[in-house]
């Protein structure tokens, strides 16, 4: 089953902080117009039309909410108290309107100052579902009571619920477009510090250079042919990829590029860099998503790999792709104790270690991306190669 991604916690901090003023501002302004328009106005209609006790009622439906929103929000599920608030307020006003006015009809105020409310304040969520189901939620409570009060002036009410939620979708849209302005920044911000971390792994050893965003491009590839990540998803998935040897850092260079056979006590140093690379992202928020990548790349289908010798569907899925991607451009790249193999070399011992090395379903659709592999490991290569000339030229 795919890992549901973590939620960054400066998001689900001030998405609680919205809601509870939101909260706030609800039960002050429907208090307040139940009081002024049931007690004050002159109708009286909700009195003598309405039992008393049916008013108290929602109010005690509605309060009994606040522990639920109390525990939902500890429960960091504070998202889904806005849909519950609104869904249950619209279906009671829905009940308090036909008992009311069932045999007043001409009497029916055509709206009411909570509508406004919901209508005008939706869009502060910054959540387009949200906006959907409470514009569409009051007008169809509108034709709700259309079809079984027949109010004279229900068409007032519902072009004001039609004019608001116009509204409120263009406060959405401007939310959205800065919102969406401060995102591309930070990922421009994020892209720059990974690229500038990648950029030292390569000064402290020269052999892997280009690997890491190659095995980026192999393995948004083989994710992308699974069908199963958004875009956002994606993205996530190729900064882990990007940074899947940032452990690298910490280990000494002449492991790192010993030239001959490494010693047992060597080669578990360099096992270490999985560790090391999860524990540091692990404290950059927004980072947070490529930990099992970073961690369990080196993992084996058959349990035989490391740090944690998980085996087949125990290994997260993503953490297998990044393996046959890792796999592939470490066979294809030249390293100070061996020469690269050929491409077509290295597909064949990809299909060779399908079951045991790598995912066997992955190994399949492995197949179907291998020519787009080919075109990455060529325009990698063509691009160290004007470098090398270009620096050629300036010394």
């Amino acid at each position: 089953m795919k890992k549901q991604p973590k939620i960054d916690p400066n998001l689900r901090n001030a998405e609680t902080r919205t809601l509870k003023w939101f909260l706030v501002l609800f039960y002050i302004i429907s208090i307040a117009f139940d009081i002024i328009y049931s007690f004050i106005s002159k109708s009286g209609l909700h009195i003598k039309n309405t039992p008393i006790n049916f008013i108290y009622l929602i109010y005690l439906l509605m309060f009994a909410l606040l522990p639920v929103a109390r525990y939902a929000i500890k429960r960091q599920k504070s998202y889904y108290i806005k849909y519950i608030y609104f869904l249950t307020y619209t279906f009671l006003t829905l009940i308090s309107d036909v008992v009311t006015y069932g045999g007043h009809p001409e009497k029916y105020p055509g709206g009411s100052a909570v509508e406004i409310f919901w209508l005008l304040l939706s869009a502060i969520f910054v959540s387009k579902p949200f906006v959907i189901v409470v514009s569409g939620g009051i007008i169809l409570k509108y034709i709700l009571v259309g079809l079984i009060i027949s109010p004279p002036n229900l068409v007032i009410g519902l072009i004001l619920a039609v004019t608001l939620s116009v509204f409120s979708f263009i406060l959405l849209s401007r939310f959205q477009s800065y919102v969406n302005a401060i995102k591309t920044s930070y990922d421009q911000q994020l892209t720059g510090l990974v690229k500038g971390v990648i950029a030292t792994l390569e000064l402290k050893d020269p052999y892997t250079r280009g690997h890491s965003e190659r095995v980026a491009g192999y393995a948004l590839e083989l994710a992308k042919a699974t069908q199963k990540y958004k875009e956002k998803e994606l993205k996530d998935f190729e900064f882990a990829c990007l940074l899947h040897d940032i452990g690298k850092i910490h280990i000494p260079d002449q492991i790192l590029m010993k030239p001959t056979r490494l010693t047992n006590q060597e080669y578990e140093i360099i096992k270490s860099h999985t560790n090391v690379g999860a524990d540091a992202v692990s404290k950059v928020v927004g980072l947070n998503s490529s930990i099992d990548v970073i961690r369990s790349h080196h993992e084996r289908w058959d349990g035989n790999g490391y740090p944690d010798q998980l085996k087949g569907e125990e290994i997260p899925f993503l953490a297998r792709v990044a393996a046959i991607a890792d796999a592939f451009d470490a066979m294809t790249s030249n390293r100070s104790y061996r020469n690269a193999l050929s491409v077509d070399e290295a597909y064949k011992r990809i299909l060779e270690g399908k079951g045991n090395q790598f995912d066997p379903k992955l190994v399949e659709l492995f197949k179907q991306v291998y020519p787009t592999w080919k075109k990455i490991h060529e325009k990698s290569a063509n691009e160290i190669s004007k470098n090398d000339i270009s620096n050629l030229v300036i010394f």
